[in-house]
């Protein structure tokens, strides 16, 4: 016997008694499996049927897209980005952490400083800051 603790209390089961519980669920499964076809089969019928008017309606159908519509292929990023070779790391350990930061052109900002907005729009429409919560 082994204990299971459930939300505070204990009580005991058997190994034996879990497997009687798991070969009933098995059984139950193999027998609806027997049964399913008997009781649902017609619904794979009518799937089959909606695939196949389904197939014959995109053959008849040949709907071609005008050249500006059409998605173009994707450009390679080669052709807008280049990256250039690293500079030398510095033998220095104190100089390693941060040494990108230090050459101009490979800080982060590049395309400029972010600006974040410094106005409120609680303030704009003259509400009450608590007014949202």
């Amino acid at each position: 016997m082994a204990a299971l603790k459930s939300h505070g209390s204990e009580r005991e089961f058997s190994f034996v008694d879990q497997d009687e519980i798991w070969k009933v669920h098995v059984k139950i499964e193999l027998e609806s499996a027997k049964v399913w076809p008997n009781k649902w089969g017609f619904l794979t019928k009518s799937y089959k049927e909606t695939q196949e008017a389904s197939q014959k309606l995109k053959e008849a159908v040949k709907l071609e897209l005008p050249p500006h519509l059409k998605t173009q292929p994707p450009t390679p990023p080669g052709k807008f980005i280049q990256v250039g070779p690293s500079p030398p790391v510095p033998q220095t350990s104190q100089a390693l952490i941060g040494w990108r930061s230090a050459v101009p052109g490979l800080q982060l900002d590049c395309y400029g400083r972010v600006q974040c907005g410094k106005k409120s729009f609680l303030k704009e429409m003259g509400w009450a800051f608590d007014a949202c919560s």
